[in-house]
């Protein structure tokens, strides 16, 4: 599959086709407001199924988005902090912006801190499909954007974006700190990279874009790609970027009283960076010798190997650089890791870009044939987000 290449220019542009958030240009949710109605549609035709279904097997709605798995472990931080018993540090894995925002939050809105979460992840959602569109419209204009937008909301654990986790938190802060690099907005882009990292572990990926594309523009220098007085700030972006990904491993180092601090705790859960023997080991085991292997493992092996695949295709069609960095390190770290296999097709969830080839097609094809496809991956997203929360046993 091949796109016409888009040239990595980060300079800002007279007028951008979405501004980010907080920028007071006017038209600008209206503008996005194809992608935003796509992205609830999607979604709230998953809410429905997975409301029905919980019905049918008597299970409440509320409780499975709200207070399962790793929901609880952040609820735990954010009403307790992390754990001062050094026998047991296994909360010290949970990055600690999101229990942040939900204490906070919590002191000033009505309703359980679980309901807070619950709250902070569907609003961020939609703060994330804005962004993922506002990435696809740059590169490639309003339709492969919307189109984006909605196939980000029909990813195949597509569920957990309206979850008391992470991910929809996460992905608001990379697409817009990716977009805020191909804007060249530096100090947003390093202060959504620095965001990002106190979120999750994958917050190196964010970081790494910004830096790259940071160190890139500094030493064209004036007179180039940057304009005078900007090289400086891009450096400086470069330099800031890491900062929350460092600041949070470095503290639980000190906490930890060992350098490696951070990786130790993780081992404690079972993962590890192993260059992806467990990951090859696992994929033949679910997709080759397995004679009845669990549907939703099957799953998360296709959606890996999609997953490098629609990488290679990004490679090919020579996406801008931030995005590249940015997919490439989030694959290196879940490709690499040789811990639990279950959640990683959640753990590449804010990988959006890998999607832009296959969103590049579908706005070139023919309305009833765009439509037909995306309507198709909103279905399944649907019913494997029911059989995800409500039949497999494990955490999504």
């Amino acid at each position: 599959m091949s796109v016409t290449p888009v040239p990595y220019v980060p300079t800002p542009r007279t007028s951008a086709p979405v501004p980010a958030p907080g920028a007071g240009r006017r038209g600008a949710l209206r503008h996005a407001a194809p992608a935003l109605l796509g992205f609830l549609a999607v979604r709230l035709l998953g809410l429905a199924v997975l409301a029905r279904w919980a019905h049918g097997k008597g299970h409440g709605l509320w409780p499975v988005l709200a207070r399962t798995w790793d929901s609880l472990w952040y609820l735990d931080i954010a009403a307790h902090g992390y754990a001062a018993d050094p026998s047991y540090p296994r909360n010290l894995a949970f990055f600690p912006l999101f229990p942040g925002l939900v204490r906070v939050l919590s002191t000033v809105l009505p309703g359980s801190r679980a309901s807070v979460a619950l709250g902070v992840a569907v609003v961020c959602s939609l703060a994330a499909a804005w962004g993922v569109f506002a990435v696809g419209d740059r590169l490639h204009g309003r339709r492969t954007g919307t189109v984006l937008a909605v196939l980000w909301a029909a990813s195949p654990v597509a569920a957990v974006q309206w979850m008391g986790y992470t991910e929809s938190l996460f992905t608001a802060l990379a697409a817009w700190a990716l977009y805020a690099v191909l804007d060249g907005r530096w100090a947003w882009a390093a202060g959504l990279a620095v965001a990002a990292g106190l979120t999750r572990p994958t917050g190196l990926a964010v970081a790494a874009a910004v830096s790259a594309a940071g160190l890139l523009a500094a030493c064209r220098g004036p007179g180039r790609r940057e304009p005078g007085g900007r090289a400086p700030q891009a450096l400086l972006a470069a330099l800031t970027a890491p900062l929350g990904w460092l600041g949070y491993v470095g503290w639980v180092a000190l906490v930890r009283g060992r350098w490696d601090g951070y990786f130790e705790v993780q081992r404690r859960w079972g993962n590890q960076w192993d260059g992806g023997a467990v990951t090859l080991r696992e994929l033949k085991r679910y997709l080759v010798h397995s004679q009845a292997p669990y549907l939703f493992l099957s799953v998360v092996s296709v959606v890996l190997l999609l997953s490098a695949g629609l990488y290679l295709c990004c490679l090919a069609d020579r996406q801008p650089l931030p995005l590249l960095v940015f997919t490439g390190v989030l694959l290196l770290v879940v490709l690499g890791s040789g811990g639990v296999w279950f959640p990683r097709a959640r753990f590449l969830l804010p990988g959006f870009p890998l999607l832009l080839p296959l969103a590049v097609a579908i706005a070139r094809a023919r309305r009833p044939v765009a439509a037909l496809v995306l309507a198709g991956a909103a279905l399944s997203s649907a019913w494997l987000g029911g059989y995800m929360l409500l039949v497999w046993a494990g955490a999504p």
